[in-house]
């Protein structure tokens, strides 16, 4: 080889390895990306989800995980649109339906803490409808998901909101399967024996 050429070769070795270890350039392209099409993952994903599987609609300050199971996706949108699209898909699926958890923190936020939060929470009411939503203390929250993580892939649809405690969590149930149908089931096999 002659000389030129391998100074050629490094200089495309050394560009090649600074592209794929520079993590700003890497990351910011894959981030637009994900931001424009995280419907279509979302869209993509449901499908391949059933009971145990968890959505979670984030707000902007909740943390990257190290979890295996935990796939973040950086949705560039305000949170109750990116809910409604959720809850949207969810209900229109024929196999799954969401149980939902709240932060109990969330309601005793005042608008002086954090302006907007009343508003916020009578929006959010109107997407919930007549769906039972369950509060449980935040820590408690991230215990839930520490431990689906390690068997079942968790979405985290991370969303730009501000607001404290405003994350949404969608554990993801049967849709054509209840607790009763499973409890019968079991009597019956009991009692087959």
């Amino acid at each position: 080889m002659t000389t030129k050429f391998k100074a050629i070769l490094f200089s495309i070795a050394g560009a090649l390895v600074f592209i794929s270890c520079n993590p700003e350039e890497k990351g910011s392209e894959h981030q637009q990306q994900v931001s424009k099409d995280w419907k279509t993952q979302f869209n993509q994903t449901l499908p391949l989800f059933g009971h145990r599987n968890w959505v979670v609609i984030a707000d902007k300050a909740f943390p990257q995980q190290t979890a295996a199971g935990m796939q973040v996706i950086n949705t560039n949108e305000n949170l109750l649109p990116v809910l409604q699209f959720v809850l949207q898909q969810v209900k229109a699926s024929s196999h799954v339906k969401p149980i939902i958890y709240r932060d109990k923190e969330l309601q005793f936020i005042t608008e002086d803490q954090a302006p907007g939060v009343k508003k916020f929470e009578t929006d959010a009411a109107k997407l919930f409808g007549e769906q039972e939503v369950q509060t449980i203390l935040h820590d408690s929250v991230f215990t839930k998901l520490d431990d689906a993580s390690k068997l079942f892939t968790i979405v985290v649809l991370k969303t730009n909101e501000t607001i404290p405690y405003t994350s949404v969590f969608l554990q993801l149930d049967c849709a054509y399967w209840n607790a009763d149908k499973e409890r019968q089931l079991r009597i019956t096999m009991k009692n087959s024996k």
